[in-house]
């Protein structure tokens, strides 16, 4: 492998390790910090030691998959000081960004089902060894053997881990709704709540419906989950009251249709739902200023 070559292929895995990383920890900027962390120990080697992989990708990886496990159990530590729930942060599609910023295509997190806010959450349930067994074995098709490797565990214990985890996952999957049938509810959501029609918001709401919001403690929210439709209608209508010209906008996030509210001009909120039989499960309410940097405007 030339040096020109070999500089082309390890450029070339930084979107799927950017993927991987930000699906193991559910943050964009940690995601960069453990690639640009892979990258410094692949480029500390000599070129003899780089020439002596057989597969930099595979390397680049492994090395990605313990990062990341590392930063999850110093992540845990920290989340359970942290004020208030803890949401993963919320991802813009591209085409999106406020202010036409675009990211280089190297840096694009790749939106589908295993990004969406419902997935994250699961995942946030989950150990720090299982989230990664199970991102690598099921959502990368990586073999058990290889993952044994990252995780430091047999490729035995590596499939009960994976198990386990899906095991979560398949209990709080929902059938997923066709795209235009969930865009739809967000839209008729969006205008329910600029009418401050809180019958209407109840009735788009499933009766055991579950609101959560993140705001670190950096701005006022609700510091526990708000439940049951009438109890969530009303706190919206509250918030509608408080916040005069709070200006909603439809937006995709996470790869499926959300909500950003805007006032005077700034993003303040961040909203992922879940839907079920026609009708709002969940809301996830971003509003931690430090998590919506890529949704501010210029």
């Amino acid at each position: 492998m030339n040096q020109e070559a070999g500089t082309f292929t390890i450029a070339g895995e930084r979107r799927r390790l950017i993927d991987l990383s930000y699906r193991l920890l559910g943050s964009p900027a940690e995601a960069e910090d453990a690639v640009q962390e892979t990258f410094a120990r692949w480029y500390a080697m000599s070129r003899p030691q780089q020439e002596a992989i057989e597969t930099p990708g595979a390397w680049l990886t492994t090395v990605a998959g313990r990062v990341c496990l590392d930063m999850l159990g110093s992540a845990r530590a920290r989340r359970e000081r942290y004020v208030g729930e803890w949401i993963p942060e919320p991802l813009p599609d591209h085409r999106e960004w406020a202010g036409g910023r675009a990211a280089d295509p190297a840096d694009r997190i790749t939106l589908d089902e295993s990004v969406n806010m419902a997935f994250l959450v699961v995942l946030e349930s989950m150990t720090p060894a299982e989230r990664v067994a199970f991102i690598l074995h099921d959502v990368f098709r990586y073999p058990f053997a290889e993952v044994a490797e990252i995780v430091g565990r047999s490729p035995a214990a590596c499939r009960q881990l994976a198990s386990s985890a899906r095991r979560r996952i398949d209990a709080t999957r929902a059938p997923a709704a066709p795209a235009a049938q969930q865009a739809s509810l967000v839209r008729n959501f969006k205008l329910a709540w600029e009418a401050k029609d809180i019958q209407a918001l109840v009735g788009l709401l499933d009766p055991d419906a579950t609101m959560v919001s993140d705001g670190g403690g950096l701005v006022g929210t609700v510091l526990h989950p708000v439940v049951g439709s009438e109890d969530i209608a009303a706190y919206l209508i509250h918030i509608a009251d408080k916040a005069p010209g709070l200006t909603l906008l439809e937006r995709t996030v996470n790869g499926v249709p959300g909500l950003v509210a805007q006032h005077s001009g700034s993003t303040a909120t961040v909203a992922a739902f879940a839907l079920a039989d026609g009708r709002i499960t969940h809301i996830w309410a971003i509003r931690n200023p430090e998590k919506l940097r890529a949704w501010t405007t210029t």
